[in-house]
This record gives C-alpha cells, structure tokens and sequence, in this order.
C-alpha cells in the first residue's frame, strides 16, 4: 500500500463564497479571468489569514459584484484535490481547495464590476441559462443546492 502525502506535502486553500438568487429567479455570478479561458463562477474567493469565512464572503463579494451583503447559512462545504500539473502557481506541488458556500442577502451597494482583479465582469444570470454559459464545478454545485432548497 502506498503512503498517503502529509499534510506538509501539499497546499490548502481555504475560499468562501455567496450563493445569491434574486426575486426574479437570477442567479449572482462573476466572471473568472484567471483560467485559460473566462468562465462564470460565484462571486467570492480566497479566506485570507486574518479572516473568518464570514468576513471573507463579506470583502469578495463588494471587490468583485459592487453589493455590500449579509452573511446566511452555510449551505456546504467543498473539498477537491488540484494536481500540482494543472496549477496555475505553486511550483508544482497539489493544491486541496477547501470551499464555504454561504447564503447571502445584498444590503448594499450596486453592481459593479472588478477591475484588476480575478473577475472582469458580475451579472445577474437567470436560472434556466446559468448552465449554457462556460462555468466553473462550483455553479455546479451551487445549482444542485437550489434545486434540493425548492
């Protein structure tokens, strides 16, 4: 039996997101621009050292869509392994991709979009088109929460 990589042989990643769904049945997204091509993933991101989950939903969501916003439930939490051969930084080494999806309510602001960071563009996306645009597994997941929650 081969042994399992210790924990010090591999990077974690802790990210939190906002799972936002309007009265018009619109699903919040942003567009990611980091990949090898933009594809459409839920506004949020990495937890940063000094953070709660909470805090981080709170600060990605006003960077990347504009809205200040509430914090809900927790809807779930989300493991998978990246190998070291598809990052796209970290030297090689395989990357576990720890993400909180939160329920959230806009308090505040407006749509905007980022500039200069990892999302160009945020929309309001009608349920019934989210999975014909490019996206990233996260919608995915996301879609699968919302549809178990009606």
């Amino acid at each position: 039996m081969s042994q399992l990589p210790h924990y010090t042989d591999y990077d974690t990643r802790l990210a939190a997101y906002a799972v936002i769904v309007d009265e018009q049945d619109r699903l919040l997204l942003a567009l990611w621009n980091e990949g090898n091509e933009p594809r459409w993933t839920l506004p949020g991101g990495g937890v940063e050292l000094h953070e709660s989950v909470e805090e981080a939903v709170v600060r990605e969501l006003r960077e990347e869509t504009g809205y200040d916003v509430r914090v809900g439930e927790l809807f779930a939490l989300d493991t998978y392994v990246l190998p070291g051969s598809r990052r796209l930084s970290g030297a090689g080494r395989p990357l576990k991709a720890v993400r909180a999806l939160f329920a959230a309510t806009i308090i505040g602001g407006e749509l905007t979009h980022e500039v200069g960071g990892s999302t160009d563009e945020a929309r309001w996306v009608p349920l019934t088109e989210v999975r014909a645009l490019p996206h990233v597994s996260l919608v995915e997941i996301a879609l699968r929460l919302l549809a178990r929650a009606k």
